[in-house]
Formats: C-alpha cells, sequence, structure tokens
C-alpha cells in the first residue's frame, strides 16, 4: 500500500514518546525541535536521557504506560522493548484515532518517520516504505554529499526572489519560465561563484525583462 509523505506542522501539537532508551531519546528531540509539546512515558529516566531531551516543550513522567496519556494527542511514538506494551499502545491509539509509529514494527505504524537530509529551509526525506529503514539511511548519506550548507542558503535566497516575481511580475505564463530559470543548476552555479548579492542583481534584471 502506497504511503502519502506529509510534513506536519507540531507547533504546540501533543505528541507522545513512551519509551526511555536512545531511540525514544532521538525521537523526543526530533518532535521538540518540530516544536510539538512532547510528553515522555517511562518507568524511569536516566541522567543522560533527562539531560539530552530536556527543554521547556518537553514533558518527562516517571510512570508505567496509561491510555489516558494518549489524552488530545496528534501522534504517539511507542519506542519500547515489550512487544506486548506496544500493540497495546497501538490498539489504544487505533481506538482514540492517534497517529501511532511503532519503532521497528512496520505492521504497527501509522506514519514512519523518514530518514532526512536538512539544509536550512531545504528538507530531503526518504523512506523505504519500511522495508529497509538502513538503506534509507544508506541513500541520505549520499544526498548529504551531494547537497551543502549552500543549498540552504540558496532556497533562502530563491523565498525573496520568489516574492519580487509575484509582486512585479503580473503574468502567470511570466512568473512561472522565470521561477523555472531561477532554480535551474546554472542558477545555483551563479550563486556559489559569485555570491548572493550578484545573484540577487542577476535576477532583478531577470525580472525586470519580464515586466
Amino acid at each position: 500500500m502506497a504511503r502519502y509523505p506529509i510534513f506536519l506542522n507540531l507547533q504546540g501539537k501533543r505528541a507522545v514518546v513512551i519509551g526511555a532508551g536512545p531511540v525514544a531519546a532521538r525521537k523526543v528531540r526530533g518532535l521538540a525541535e518540530a516544536g510539538a509539546r512532547v510528553v515522555v512515558v517511562a518507568p524511569h529516566f536516566g541522567s543522560a536521557f533527562e539531560t539530552s531531551c530536556s527543554g521547556p516543550n518537553v514533558e518527562l513522567i516517571e510512570s508505567t504506560y496509561a491510555k489516558e496519556y494518549l489524552a488530545e494527542a496528534l501522534l504517539c511514538i511507542a519506542a519500547t522493548n515489550d512487544r506486548t506494551l506496544n500493540q497495546r499502545i497501538y490498539d489504544d491509539c487505533q481506538t482514540r484515532e492517534v497517529l501511532c509509529n511503532v519503532v521497528d514494527t512496520p505492521e504497527l505504524c501509522d506514519f514512519y518517520v523518514p530518514a532526512l537530509v536538512r539544509r536550512g529551509p531545504l528538507q530531503i526525506a526518504i523512506s523505504t516504505d519500511g522495508y529497509c529503514p538502513a538503506y534509507a539511511g544508506h541513500v541520505r548519506e549520499q544526498l548529504e554529499e551531494m547537497f551543502t550548507e549552500l543549498h540552504g542558503r540558496f532556497v533562502e535566497a530563491l523565498e525573496q526572489a520568489r516574492c519580487r516575481v509575484i509582486e512585479r511580475v503580473p503574468d502567470a505564463n511570466d512568473r512561472k519560465v522565470l521561477m523555472g530559470e531561477m532554480v535551474r543548476g546554472e542558477s545555483f552555479d551563479y550563486f556559489a561563484e559569485h555570491g548572493r548579492d550578484a545573484w540577487q542583481a542577476r535576477i532583478d534584471d531577470m525580472i525586470r525583462e519580464h515586466t
């Protein structure tokens, strides 16, 4: 079954993580970076976990799992080594219509957390649909060599240029053509070689040609 890829806005949304191991810690940090209100439930938290996962939007609850912790949650990640408990968490999520991901158990996942390449606003998600996450990680390593922080700065510059195109170019077809020229490889090469200011001046010249 094909999955629907999506980037979620988790700002202020409740996300529950069950577990206190290294995998759970990674999930907590990722959710917190996305602005979620993260509730972490586990019988005990080690000092390393508490240190790495502390933050204003992270709540650590030392307790055994109970379905009540799913209240008002958008999603839940189960990262425990207890298969029976993981199944119970998944079943509770299905009853409450909470999106659930049971780590390393594709059949108990409403969603997968992809391998991610992040370069500023540029984000590239890689998934094998649960078949082999390790291969997704391998592909990510290859893409990390291809895309640098400069690509992220290029996207930031494109955002500003796109706004100017929308403001100054009235014809929709002209806007489409211009945006196509702006994102091509030659445009990035010019940005990389001459810098942002020179690139912006060149884009402004292109805009004037279409107004």
